[in-house]
């Protein structure tokens, strides 16, 4: 994806987020940390944009909530910072790539520190596909069809200095021997 295609999805992420809301009450957005942050911050400027309502958006690190994690591995933590109450709202958590599954379950498990929430939706820059578990993503912004053996990084302006987003194809440790 280029910068404006990403500049569009995000719109039309925004603009799906209010037509399912009926509206901004009870609407926060939360970013899971690190490139989720700046995507859910984006939506709350177009939001704001176009609705004029300025919305609440937190950041969220599930380091410490991770399946997946190294035993031995030092967690790397970013921060969490939910400044407004979860409770009663209903959280649209953003993150950059749906894959697995496991980095949402985690963020759930994460959010469910700060209260209960009426609802939690999902809203992703590219689902992947490929899941583990029973996951889905309720605003996408493209859908890539991949591989198991190709890495989608994204990049964006706010963490890595420009916006984009690349497949990239990694060998499998059974290859990579070969």
């Amino acid at each position: 994806m280029t910068s404006d295609e990403i500049r569009r999805a995000v719109i039309r992420i925004s603009h799906e987020i209010v037509e399912k809301q009926a509206g901004t009450a009870g609407l926060v957005l939360v970013g899971i940390q690190r490139r989720g942050v700046p995507l859910a911050r984006r939506i709350a400027a177009s939001i704001r944009e176009n609705e004029g309502a300025d919305l609440a958006v937190g950041a969220l690190d599930i380091e410490f909530y991770r399946d997946d994690a190294r035993l031995g591995h030092a967690p790397l933590v970013k921060g969490t910072d939910l400044p407004f109450e979860v409770d009663h709202s209903t959280v649209v958590l953003v993150d950059d790539v749906l894959y697995t599954g496991r980095t949402v379950r985690a963020a759930m498990d994460a959010l469910r520190e700060f209260g209960r929430p009426q609802a939690v939706r999902l809203a992703v820059l590219v689902d992947r596909g490929h899941r583990e578990l029973p996951i889905r993503a309720d605003h996408v912004g493209k859908n890539v069809p991949t591989s198991r053996e190709e890495v989608v990084r994204v990049r964006v302006r706010e963490v890595d200095g420009e916006d984009a987003v690349d497949i990239e194809h990694v060998p499998s440790m059974a290859t990579a021997g070969a």
